[in-house]
């Protein structure tokens, strides 16, 4: 790997809010943090490498409570929650999920999110970095709507890779097999209250455990390190290269306030045709109109394998300076440098060529299809 300069450290103190399982976290091994929305989430127990190996080819358990979620509810609720979005939610049937995209008046994306429809007039928003709960009340205060916007007392934590329903068979039983891809069920596990649902940010088949009770913390995770003991489950940290390779994005690094859904090639989950309005509605109308001026995409990179970026490298193209480098790391898979480039459209297409700048090298990159390895959303029943 490239050599970088070493990571500085992060101090623990109480302004920054710690996950009900943030001590187990300790106890199993976490050797860093960072701080995600308002709290320290883990970023490392061994090595990248390492971590990725155990996601791809076993089973894994994440602390993702920092992803905070954003409960919507009152008679309005559905109403209120289809203004926060393009996609038409009018089919999000209860216990179904789905990923959307929240835009601002210019279009512009202030998160991305899994939404939940937890009753007919409830809905959770499982959202990115950045402060969703703040933004959408300040909407509620103004829309006149009879809904509610809070904070719920919900954790979630993630179980991830090929393995995982095995895991989660013997945690839940049939629904680990029963439950469908993009759907959610409340149950208990040892009168722990729960949200199963079967989402994750991995590219492997998973499921995400959303804690109903912070109390409980501790105990959920010992639970489930001792129902995936025999699979050797491994906790880690949300995997880069594994997002990477699955074309699965991160809100801040690859996206960011002025881009928009056609930048990202998410027109799909813009629905400029409901009768329902939403906020940006004209905006993206005109930009799908005028098209996108930007592209993110996918690219390979030269050079000596990368570890990854600590910040936005410059894309050149005849020695001018035309997009940057959002998220990089070398597949140990592929056995190449990939990420995503932000890059001016008529730049954008599969094979165009460029020099990236990784801050001590100039190297050659070329702009590639993605995935490179599609997302598992099937579960295969053991026989």
């Amino acid at each position: 790997m490239n050599d970088k300069t070493e990571t500085p450290s992060i101090s623990i103190g109480p302004r920054v809010r710690k996950s009900p399982y943030f001590e187990s976290t300790i106890r199993y091994g976490a050797k860093a943090f960072t701080v995600y929305n308002h709290m320290y989430m883990p970023t490392s127990y061994s090595d990248p490498v390492s971590e990725y190996r155990s996601l791809v080819e076993g089973v894994t358990l994440w602390d993702v409570a920092c992803e905070r979620q954003v409960e919507i509810s009152g008679p309005d609720a559905a109403q209120f929650t289809q203004l926060l979005t393009p996609r038409n939610i009018s089919a999000c049937a209860v216990n179904q999920c789905m990923y959307v995209m929240l835009t601002d008046s210019n279009g512009g994306i202030v998160n991305d999110a899994v939404l939940l429809r937890v009753a007919k007039h409830q809905f959770w928003l499982s959202p990115g970095d950045g402060d969703v709960l703040l933004w959408a009340q300040g909407i509620a205060a103004q829309s006149e709507l009879d809904v509610e916007v809070t904070e719920p007392d919900v954790s979630p934590m993630q179980l991830q890779g090929p393995l995982a329903p095995r895991v989660a068979e013997r945690l839940f039983g049939r629904l680990a097999y029963d439950l469908g891809y993009y759907r959610m069920q409340a149950t208990e596990l040892d009168s722990i209250p729960l949200v199963l649902s079967r989402t994750g940010w991995s590219g492997e088949v998973g499921y995400e455990l959303f804690l109903q009770d912070s109390r409980y913390g501790d105990e959920l995770w010992e639970r489930v390190a001792e129902a995936g003991r025999d699979f050797d489950i491994a906790p880690i940290a949300p995997s880069a290269i594994r997002s990477i390779e699955g074309g699965i994005l991160s809100y801040v690094s690859d996206i960011q306030r002025s881009d928009d859904p056609f930048t990202l090639g998410m027109g799909r989950l813009v629905d400029l045709d409901m009768e329902a309005d939403f906020i940006g509605k004209e905006a993206l109308r005109k930009i799908k109109d005028s098209g996108p001026r930007r592209r993110l995409v996918g690219v390979e990179i030269g050079g000596e394998p990368i570890a990854g970026n600590d910040q936005f490298w410059s894309v050149l193209r005849n020695g001018e300076d035309v997009g940057y480098i959002t998220r990089c790391a070398f597949s140990p898979r592929l056995k190449k440098n990939i990420g995503f480039a932000n890059l001016p459209t008529g730049l954008s297409e599969p094979g165009e060529r460029f020099e990236v700048d990784t801050r001590s090298e100039s190297v050659d990159a070329v702009v590639v299809k993605t995935p490179w390895f599609q997302s598992l959303k099937k579960i295969e029943r053991p026989s």
